[in-house]
């Protein structure tokens, strides 16, 4: 996609998430040392490399585009450009009830590490949920 267009990657955010960034919030994170992003048209990864590991900060693959394996192709870029900036490990966390994105970490080799309580509010009074902290070794 060449240098994403920060509209685009905001509006995908938007379709993804209930509580999408903006185009600003975005370019905000990409200032950040060791932040960088992968898209595709209908979907993006930004992630960070920094001191040995690496994060994948956000994840979104607009709806009408999902279970075509981008979002597999977009994790898998992001680790390889990842170990390229020498990260050993890459870590994400997920909401524990996202069964297609466990689904898809477990799939490409991530394994639980840890777990933090009520991470994730839910809108109309529903309880908070837990966020797994998932970790995938690079470089072995």
């Amino acid at each position: 996609m060449g240098t994403p267009d920060l509209q685009i990657l905001a509006a995908v955010h938007a379709q993804a998430f209930d509580h999408g960034w903006s185009a600003a919030e975005i370019a905000s994170l990409l200032e950040t040392p060791g932040t960088f992003v992968v898209a595709e048209p209908e979907g993006f990864i930004l992630a960070r490399a920094l001191a040995g590991e690496a994060e994948i900060i956000t994840l979104a693959v607009a709806p009408a585009a999902r279970r075509r394996g981008m979002a597999r192709r977009l994790v898998e870029a992001a680790a390889v450009r990842a170990m390229a900036l020498q990260a050993e490990a890459l870590f994400l966390e997920v909401a524990d009830d996202n069964v297609a994105a466990l689904g898809l970490y477990r799939g490409l080799g991530f394994e639980v590490v840890g777990r933090r309580r009520g991470y994730y509010a839910r809108g109309n009074g529903e309880p908070a949920v837990d966020a797994l902290v998932m970790r995938l070794a690079l470089n072995s």
